[in-house]
């Protein structure tokens, strides 16, 4: 199997200014994480699933380890390296699937959703037809589209954000709580397109509310919650 990820001994902490103090959200993570394979982040609320995620992305820099992306070009470490490598990467092979979606003003959402691919090169026309593909696939309806996604409700913003999201295949996917707003056919076009995307090679990085909504696609689980067991070792266990 095509090894995507090598994660050492990653360490990642805050600093509480205001109390004079630091606060440590996870250490000493260590796991491997191959082509098609979909690693589930379990724990409690504040052990760190999410704040893991956005290490992994680069929104938050680690204290410590190494996180080793086999990217298409060659292996770099994403927690040291350069921010003009990292844009690139996530433009090009790494993707976050949040619940909040950032939308620009004054931009409709099938211009929204098609950006991905027209950045990627592809036919202004064709990425348009893709877009619009996709938002009918998550139930955004038609009249929508020319829209603009900053007057939508939360649940008809994460049908966009998905969208967009998903809409390129990435070598490595960050998902943190996909699932959140979505109504019952969207969550069920969220999975489909999942499972899609794993068969295709795509590894897979998750935290969700309900995992059970996944579990036919799970391959391993890392439990952050602290015990006497280590996280690496955790990282192990197949379920």
């Amino acid at each position: 199997m095509t090894l995507i990820l090598d994660v050492h001994g990653l360490a990642k902490g805050f600093t509480m200014h205001h109390l004079n103090t630091k606060m440590a959200a996870f250490d000493d993570i260590s796991f491997k994480l191959h082509a098609g394979e979909f690693l589930l982040l379990k724990g409690r609320n504040g052990a760190g699933k999410s704040t893991l995620l956005r290490t992994l992305y680069r929104s938050y820099l680690a204290a410590g380890g190494q996180i080793l992306f086999h990217a298409s070009h060659g292996v770099i470490d994403l927690a040291r390296a350069a921010d003009v490598d990292v844009t690139y990467l996530r433009r090009t092979e790494i993707g976050f699937v949040t619940q909040f979606l950032t939308a620009r003003p004054r931009v409709s959402a099938e211009a929204l959703v098609a950006e991905p691919l027209r950045l990627a090169g592809i036919d202004a026309a064709d990425a348009l037809d893709q877009a619009r593909h996709w938002l009918n696939a998550f139930g955004v309806k038609p009249a929508l589209w020319p829209a603009y996604p900053t007057t939508f409700s939360g649940g008809e913003q994460q049908k966009v954000n998905l969208a967009r999201a998903l809409i390129l295949p990435q070598r490595l996917l960050l998902l943190d709580e996909p699932t959140a707003s979505l109504d019952v056919a969207a969550r069920a076009a969220l999975i489909a397109r999942l499972a899609e995307l794993k068969a295709a090679g795509t590894a897979m990085i998750g935290v969700f509310h309900h995992p059970g909504d996944v579990a036919t696609l799970i391959d391993r689980e890392l439990d952050l919650t602290p015990t006497q067991t280590s996280q690496k070792d955790r990282a192990d266990v197949a379920l």
